[in-house]
This record gives C-alpha cells, structure tokens and sequence, in this order.
C-alpha cells in the first residue's frame, strides 16, 4: 500500500527548496500555504486511492495490439479520465490556454506521487505536458488555437519522436524525411522507435512531435526540423476529421513499466502523414530541447516517485517480518528484521537517499520557476544557469538512487523480493529503464561537464560549490550533537568537489576533452552526493521549529547520509583525477575480435 509522503514533501517544497521564495513575488502572491496544501493533499489522496491500486494490475496484463489498435490496462481508461476531470494535467500551464499557472515545483511534486502511484501510468501525461511547453513557445498561433487548448486539458495526448533504428542519441544519423505541400504543410515518411505512448486507447487524438529532415536541408543536427502530427487530422470546426497516415507497427515487450506502451511507428505508407512545421525549419532541435529538458527533469521525479515506493514497501515488510533474535530482545518470539542493524542500515540508506532525490528534483523545479519569472537579464541568466547546472544531475542522481533503492528493496525481502507475487521486483524492473531514456545518464553527465560547467566561464559552478560549503559552516556553527561528524563530512566532501571541478574546468580549457569525458560520470555523482547531503542538513537546520520528533528524524537522517554514504566522494574524486589514462588505453575492439 502507498500513502503520500504529503508533509515531508510540503516541507522540502517551502523551507528546503524555495517555493515561499516563489511565493513572495508578484506572479504567485496569491499561492498561500493552505492552496498549497490543499493541492498536495488532493493529489497524494488521488494517488494513492486511484492510480497506485493499479500498478500491479498494469504490470501482470501489459499492452495488447491487435488488428492496428493499443489497448492499455484494465482500470487505466478510467483512471486517466479522472485525472484530466480533476485538472492535474495543466497544473503548470499558461492560464491562457486552460491551465492553473502554478509553479513548476507543485507540478513536479505532484507528478512525484503518480509516478509512485504507477511509473508506467505517470509517464504519459509527462509526455503531454512536454508537448504542451513546446507548444507554448514555438508554435504558431494557429497551431496553438487548434491543438493546445486539449493538450491542456489532457483531452488528446502528446508524444515525442527522436529515435530512429539506427539513430538513438546521436541525432546525425536521423532519416525521417518531411517534404513541402503548396498549402503551407508537409508529408512526414519514416520509421521511429521506442515511442511512450504513441498508441492507446485513452484518448481520441495523438499529438505527435516528430523530428524529420527536408529535402534541402543541411547535414547534421542543424538539417533537423520538428513537425507536429497528429494521429486524426482536425477539421476547420475542432471536429476530428480523417485518419492520418501514420500507424503503430509494433508494442515493445519490455522489462518494466509494461502498462505503458512502447510503441514503433511508421509515418507515410500510402502518401505521407500530414504535418505542421513547429518553430523553424532547420531549427527542430531547439523546438524537441524544450520537451526533452521538461522530459529530463520529470524523469529524475520518475527515480523518485519509485524510490519512495520501494521504501515504504520495504519498510512495511521489515516491521512485520521476524527473523532471529534482535541484540539484547529476550523472550521466546523472533524480532522484526526492522531491528537488525543491517536491515537499519539499508532502510536509512533508502529514505535518505529517496530524500535527496526529492530535494534535489524540487531544487531544479524551483531554478526553472525563477528563470520563467526574473525581472532583469541578470537574474534570468543565473537562474537559467542554475537550472542547467542541477537538471543533468536530477535526471541522474535521482534515477540511479531509483534503481539503488528499489535493489535495496529486494534485498530486504530477501528470497521473497526475488518473488513476482510480493512487487518488490516490480519496483526494480521499473526503475532500470530511468537511467536510460530521455538521454542516458552517461550523456547527463557529458552535458554537465561540457556544457554547465563552463557558464560563465565556470562562475557559476564555483558559486554553487560556495553556497554548498556555506551550508557545512552553518552546520558547525550550530553546535548541536546530534549532527555528530555531519559538518566535517560536508567540509570534506565540499573540497572533493571543489577539486575535482578545478581538474575538469583545467582539462576543458586546455582542450583534454577526452580526460573530462573519462571522469564525467563520476564527476556527477560527486556533485550530486555532496548537493544531496547539503541539502538534507539545510532540512535539518530548518527544522527547529517542528516538533522535536520530526526535528530528530531529519538531523539523524542528514547524520547517516553524510557519515555513511558521502565518503564515497574522496573515491570519485581520485577517479576523475587518476583514470583517464588507463580508460583511454583500454582498446575493447580488440578484445572482442
């Protein structure tokens, strides 16, 4: 059973991650903490009573295809149709076009309890309200009149298409091909893979986003334009008018998430599919960047989202399990294995790192809120900056915690996690595929060290080391025992960090691109684990003035985390700094031949 985390998720939006900051100025004055509330607990009820009963469910049955058409789950149908009744789905849309305006944070902590309700449920209205920021800023008018009002509103759902056969991450090899009509629009032809939801059954319409080249188009990634298809062709009334000519060709069988379909599509059998030029041609990529850094945060929530439930179906089988005798029990019965200091240790390990996950995630939320609102170029810059530097590490730290925690999850379980009948495993399989899609983690950590690090010629990064190291000082200043090495943990992980970013920003401008590359993954990590510890005892220290209880539980879970899992990072720096030459002279093509 999953019950929203409501009160430590409303925490960690006002007085770890900045949302009554956001509350402050002028664009959200009238966001009160009783709105607040009121939303959260309305979505977590939603959540819990609505999606996550059918999680289970989604997983045994799966998607069908058959003669042409996806069937989704039994139960998903009406599910969703409730969700888009209540609202959820234009939570963080422009009020223009039907949505609330509310922050990226609310919307992220939303999105947070569906995705634990059901991961495979959660990721489809992701991919709409991707659909929908992509609209937002780079449709015309006339596309927005027609399509973006029941994008909002969750009656039609969006999709995006990047991945060919043969073009996964790298976009250059990319062969859809789109070609001018005299009436303004075009005919997409081509093929395209692992598509989330580009069939089903829950709405009427299909809105796809589809990357495609022109005939005279310019090689590369800058020959890439993005076409919006849709699956029925609108008429000038609103009305759905005839079939397009696109179909889905295949269901993938996968892992995880099995009641979200996987689908391949084909574009243009007969005479083409019918397209809308999105943005400009040639200049797709800036249109799909716009979904995919939406998709690349809301992905890092999909870790968490499956973190927290993997924790508390743990944490309910370790009080209830017994095996052997607790240290110091008497008495003839067995104690819960919640008492055996291994099982602790996992336990405290899960919830701090399902912690820093969420912090973490509402962090970068809150960075985009204040970039969308700044008043001045500077402020849009840093906060732009800001949520560059923190969305790769979202995305990755928090779905490599997802699958480490739900691992975690099954080994509490012990042989009854390897059992399908008990879910832990299910928690497993679906979080596997996070740290893959929507750029792998290994490409998360590229752009951060190639791409963030550098802003303002590495400024920015430094900044952010020194609000980091900032925290640690507050920690030691405040003389409370119960933080034991808490605040030399910080220190020592804060010079970890600090040196390892000397070495990448040294290798980045001295042109050893590949040295940074060999220490980019390990780089993120670093950054993300010492921001996670930072940010669990800023938690802490923002705490005094809740009971004493929830006062203790966050300086013990800030405690553990920093004393010990932090002391990885003096591993991870070494890492960065010492293996590039032993991973460059590694020759893997010759060990294969």
């Amino acid at each position: 059973m999953y019950r929203a985390p409501v009160d430590e998720i409303a925490f960690t939006l006002k007085h770890v991650c900045g949302l009554h900051e956001l509350q402050k100025t002028e664009h959200h004055a009238e966001l009160g903490d009783d709105l607040v509330d009121a939303i959260l607990n309305e979505a977590g009820r939603f959540a819990a009573e609505e999606i996550a009963p059918l999680n289970a469910v989604a997983d045994k049955n799966g998607t069908t295809l058959e003669n042409g058409k996806v069937t989704t789950p039994p139960g998903w149908r009406d599910a969703y149709h409730a969700w888009i009744e209540g609202g959820w789905n234009g939570l963080s849309a422009d009020t223009e076009a039907g949505g609330q305006g509310l922050p990226q944070m609310l919307s992220a902590a939303a999105m947070e309890m569906w995705n634990s309700g059901s991961m495979a449920f959660a990721i489809g209205p992701t991919l709409t309200i991707g659909a929908v920021e992509a609209m937002e800023r780079h449709a015309s008018e006339k596309l927005k009149s027609t399509y973006l009002e029941k994008l909002v509103s969750g009656e039609w759902m969006g999709t995006m298409n990047l991945t060919e056969p043969q073009a996964g991450s790298d976009l250059n090899a990319l062969r859809a091909r789109a070609e001018r009509n005299d009436d303004g629009t075009y005919r997409i032809f081509g093929q395209k893979i692992f598509i989330t939801y580009g069939d089903h059954d829950l709405t009427d319409n299909i809105v796809h986003m589809v990357l495609a080249r022109l005939p005279d188009a310019p090689a590369g990634t800058r020959g890439i334009s993005m076409f919006l298809v849709p699956k029925f062709l609108v008429n000038e009334d609103g009305s759905l008018g005839e079939r397009n000519d696109v179909r889905v060709a295949g269901v993938e069988h996968k892992m995880g998430i099995h009641g979200s379909p996987t689908c391949t599509m084909v574009y243009g059998d007969e005479d083409g599919a019918i397209g809308w030029l999105v943005g400009e041609e040639n200049r797709g990529l800036a249109c799909m960047f716009t979904m995919m850094n939406n998709a690349r945060l809301a992905v890092g929530i999909q870790g968490l989202g499956v973190a927290e439930r993997a924790y508390q179906h743990a944490l309910a089988y370790a009080v209830e399990r017994k095996q052997g005798k607790a240290t110091g029990e008497t008495g003839s019965g067995m104690s819960p294995i919640a008492r055996h200091p291994d099982i602790k240790r996992m336990l405290l390990s899960m919830k701090s790192k399902t912690q820093v996950a969420r912090a973490i995630c509402y962090a970068c939320a809150h960075a985009i809120d204040m970039a969308k609102i700044a008043a001045d170029g500077d402020s849009r810059a840093f906060w732009n900056e800001r949520a560059g530097l923190l969305t790769p590490i979202a995305k990755a730290l928090s779905t490599d915690f997802g699958v480490e925690v739900a691992s975690l999850g099954v080994q509490i379980h012990g042989g009854m996690g390897y059992i399908e009948e008990t879910g832990a495993a299910q928690h497993l399989r679906d979080a596997r595929i996070a740290p893959i899609y929507e750029g792998t983690n290994g490409i998360q950590s590229i752009d951060l060290v190639t791409r963030k690090l550098p802003l303002s010629g590495g400024a920015h990064v430094k900044q952010f080391i020194s609000e980091l190291s900032d925290i640690a000082d507050e920690v030691a200043a405040s003389n409370r025992p119960e933080f034991g090495a808490t605040a030399d943990c910080l220190k020592n992980s804060v010079a970890d960090l600090e040196e390892a970013t000397g070495y990448m920003l040294a290798a980045l401008s001295e042109n050893r691109v590949d040295d940074a590359l060999s220490g980019a993954t390990p780089y993120l990590r670093l950054a993300g684990l010492v921001l996670g510890g930072s940010l669990l005892a800023k938690g802490a220290l923002r705490s005094v003035s809740e009971p004493a209880r929830k006062l203790a539980e966050r300086m013990l879970l800030a405690r553990s985390y920093c004393e010990t899992i932090l002391g990885e990072t003096s591993g991870l720096k070494s890492d960065i700094v010492l293996s590039a030459a032993a991973i460059q002279a590694f020759d893997a093509e010759a060990l294969a031949s």
